[in-house]
């Protein structure tokens, strides 16, 4: 009876990681299908990130799919700020849910709007801005 009891967490917490892997595979296999649609994606915890053209959407991945989705048109975009996170504390002051990740690329919009795009990986955020960046350097309509 002993030993029964003393197996039971164990088990408990098999189960648990089974479950906590195919909820992940599934929310990878959602994003696959979902970034179909995009020249460039990413996809993390915290968001997926998909660019086509002059469009940029972003969302909460899910098993389901993404919930909470943002577009942005480039067209829209004055700046692009990157902040990473160093000693758990940003470069600046960001604000919103965006605080969880390692780094946030900040849309700042002709609207005044400041959409957040959170990153676990600072070198994947590093990149996405300098891919951004020159983006609209080099198609900026005249």
């Amino acid at each position: 009876m002993v030993h029964g009891l003393l197996w039971l967490p164990l088990l408990v917490f098999f189960f648990w990681i089974t479950w906590a892997g195919w909820n992940e595979y599934r929310k990878v296999e959602t994003y696959k299908q979902w970034a179909t649609q995009f020249e460039r994606a990413k996809y993390d915890i915290y968001a997926a990130l998909g660019q086509v053209d002059r469009t940029l959407t972003w969302g909460l991945p899910t098993r389901q799919g993404l919930i909470d989705v943002h577009t942005a048109e480039l067209d829209q975009v004055q700046t692009i700020t990157l902040f990473v996170k160093a000693d758990d504390v940003f470069t600046q002051n960001v604000k919103g849910t965006a605080k969880k990740g390692e780094a946030v690329i900040q849309l700042n919009l002709k609207d005044g709007a400041t959409p957040q795009i959170p990153f676990t990986d600072a070198t994947l955020a590093k990149q996405w801005h300098e891919f951004l960046v020159q983006y609209l350097e080099t198609n900026h309509p005249v």
